[in-house]
């Protein structure tokens, strides 16, 4: 088939790579003029692991990237989160910390030996049917060809299917700092500070950049309505707060000079009836996208990305392959929608009293099986056994 592929993200450059190689003409589009990664880092879990290592890319994003086998986060002298992988008790289960260009870095290049068109500077503004396909329409007037199908892997703010869900209160500051060799936060593990649920601060190792160093990922949490006046007070003043907060981490913000190199992520949750139109799906975060509390987007935009390969290899008829592949991802989709939309509060709100609560009884709770197994799983992207359905449980 003749495939447009709408974003070059992680999500659309999986998705191309995984097409392509079944044989299907596919077309990459993107509004930049240079396809380039936004932001700074994220985690890896065996969900996406497993489809990057079906596209020979898995054993390039351990060596750039940093193992991660805990996560752990306390709020004043109290912890009130310690998850270990090892709790699945299945050997060779682990995260990966990575810088987000690392990852698109792999995954564009992997387009480019395998020779996928990719059209750029396009601005895309919508679609329409024709016959039994569909074109796109750009900023600049004009419409593509006609393709079979259409993947829409915009991204949340996609324009290509209708709007839904609402937009979260908060967003968080990010930047890539380097990590000094010998400190707590070279351990293989995510960590954490909060204050209440208004405050939450984290650093997550990426691997070495281009300098040698050992590279980190410092967010802080921040109201959206609340970064003009962050702006205004001044970095002084910030990392004053980040120094009160978590003093072991004053070091990394130090290096931060101007707030140009923090970058502010914006948040919704939203998650489309019927991600399926005619002669067009969409995925990864076009379809359901959620505040990062458990850390899934990209692993359930790869996720996505190989149901879909997998139904049009199963299929004759491209509206039989999008039913196949969206009936082997709902339920995970949903399950992780759930489960986002219940933990945001308790780590990104103006809560008072259920920060108390994480913090004085589900985080001793926590601590004892069988909570220390479902902790892990809910991390890992594993509850709901997503695997089996795509044929990656192995």
């Amino acid at each position: 088939m003749s495939v447009a592929v709408a974003g070059c993200g992680p999500c659309g450059l999986a998705t191309a790579l995984l097409l392509a190689r079944q044989g299907h003409e596919v077309t990459l589009f993107e509004r930049f003029e240079t396809p380039r990664p936004i932001g700074s880092g994220l985690m890896l879990q065996p969900t996406g692991t497993a489809v990057l290592q079906r596209l020979g890319l898995a054993e390039r994003i351990l060596r750039e990237g940093a193992r991660i086998d805990r996560l752990f986060g306390k709020a004043g002298a109290r912890v009130v989160l310690d998850v270990h992988y090892r709790a699945l008790r299945k050997p060779g289960l682990f995260g990966i910390g990575v810088h987000r260009a690392s990852l698109f870095d792999a995954l564009h290049e992997a387009v480019g030996e395998a020779r996928i068109p990719v059209r750029t500077g396009l601005t895309i503004i919508g679609s329409e049917v024709e016959g039994r396909g569909r074109s796109l329409q750009f900023a600049d007037g004009s419409t593509s060809e006609p393709f079979d199908l259409i993947v829409d892997a915009l991204g949340t703010r996609t324009v290509l299917a209708p709007r839904c869900g609402r937009d979260l209160s908060y967003g968080a500051l990010w930047a890539t700092v380097d990590l000094a060799e010998g400190d707590t936060f070279g351990e293989p593990a995510l960590q954490q500070r909060y204050r209440r649920a208004s405050v939450m601060a984290g650093v997550l190792p990426i691997g070495t950049g281009p300098n040698g160093h050992a590279r980190g990922a410092f967010f802080w949490s921040l109201r959206k309505d609340r970064l003009d006046q962050w702006r205004t007070a001044g970095l002084d003043k910030w990392k004053a707060e980040v120094s009160d907060l978590w003093p072991e981490a004053a070091p990394l913000v130090d290096q931060i000079s101007a707030p140009e190199q923090l970058t502010f992520a914006r948040y919704a949750h939203r998650t489309l009836r019927s991600p399926v139109e005619r002669a067009m799906i969409h995925i990864g975060d076009a379809w359901h996208s959620a505040s990062p509390q458990l850390g899934q987007g990209a692993n359930m935009a790869l996720l996505d990305a190989y149901a879909l390969g997998l139904g049009l290899d199963q299929a004759g008829h491209v509206d039989q392959a999008l039913g196949i592949a969206i009936s082997m991802r709902r339920r995970h989709v949903q399950l992780y929608q759930w489960l986002t939309a219940l933990f945001t509060p308790v780590y990104q709100s103006d809560s008072k009293t259920l920060p108390l609560v994480r913090d004085r009884v589900v985080g001793p709770l926590s601590k004892l099986w069988p909570a220390t197994s479902i902790q892990a799983a809910m991390v890992s992207g594993l509850v709901g056994n997503p695997l089996r359905p795509l044929g990656l449980g192995e």
